[in-house]
């Protein structure tokens, strides 16, 4: 399987704009910018895209692992934190919430650490990940 992103640019770095279009059109020409990606403009950014993808992976392969382990959850939700500092990304955070019935503290922040470590996103980043998880 291959999936496949486009992204335009025009203009300098600091000064110009660009878009992106997914293959799927959910993304169709939506701006980016250094605005968007260094300061508080409008629009989306590298980053902010790497959060969402590594949020849903690791919320799918969290899913797969606790079926795996017997358990099926009611509701997952993650949040991801990208660090992007000195021109690289140095970190991705991520907090999940849980409400899985019959699973412990302990067999869910074990299903927890397997899908942070496993999740495709995950093996992509070379960087440090972390995570954190409530039951709710």
């Amino acid at each position: 399987m291959i999936r496949k992103a486009t992204a335009v640019w025009n203009g300098s770095g600091k000064e110009g704009k660009g878009h992106l279009t997914t293959q799927s059109g959910v993304l169709s020409e939506t701006q980016y910018s250094f605005g968007s990606r260094f300061e508080s403009g409008i629009g989306t950014n590298p980053e902010e895209l790497v959060a969402a993808a590594h949020s849903g992976c690791f919320t799918m392969k969290l899913s797969f692992v606790l079926g795996e382990a017997g358990f099926t959850p009611t509701s997952l939700e993650t949040s991801c934190a990208i660090t992007f500092e000195n021109g690289a990304v140095t970190k991705s955070h991520l907090t999940v919430k849980g409400v899985v019935p019959g699973i412990s503290a302990e067999q869910f922040q074990a299903c927890v650490k397997d899908a942070e470590q496993n999740c495709p996103i995950s093996k992509l980043l070379n960087t440090s990940i972390s995570s954190e998880a409530t039951l709710g």
